[in-house]
């Protein structure tokens, strides 16, 4: 597993961990039941603490995305497909908050957002 850490990203660790844990289960890279490193071994491998590690696949197994085994390690949980839906839901609704976001700082109003998601919507 080859994972990329920015250290000089305003992104914390741990979230940069989760974030591409995440995308190599929802893009089938890393498949249901498959082990993950060890939180020792990734630490080193990244050259970080072995706590933020600790902490990405503690947030990891709270949404779902794996599951650990005390004394086995941890694995990828049953991608069920409602579940990666989920995700790719809440990533759409992400983009879309932002995206209003960035049209209102440069004065859009509600009418011309929507009219420009209207249009695009048709494309």
């Amino acid at each position: 597993m080859k994972l990329i850490i920015n250290h000089s990203s305003m992104q914390p660790i741990y979230e940069q961990i989760c974030g591409q844990i995440k995308a190599l289960i929802l893009h089938g890279e890393l498949k249901e039941q498959e082990g993950l490193p060890s939180v020792r071994s990734l630490a080193k491998d990244l050259r970080v603490s072995a706590l933020t590690v600790k902490k990405a696949y503690d947030t990891l197994e709270q949404e779902g995305f794996i599951v650990t085994v005390h004394g086995k390690g941890s694995f990828v949980a049953c991608a069920g497909e409602e579940s990666l839906l989920e995700e790719k839901r809440r990533e759409v609704e992400a983009d879309l908050e932002l995206a209003i976001r960035k049209g209102r700082s440069c004065g859009m109003s509600n009418q011309e957002i929507a009219d420009l998601f209207h249009i695009i919507l048709e494309e």
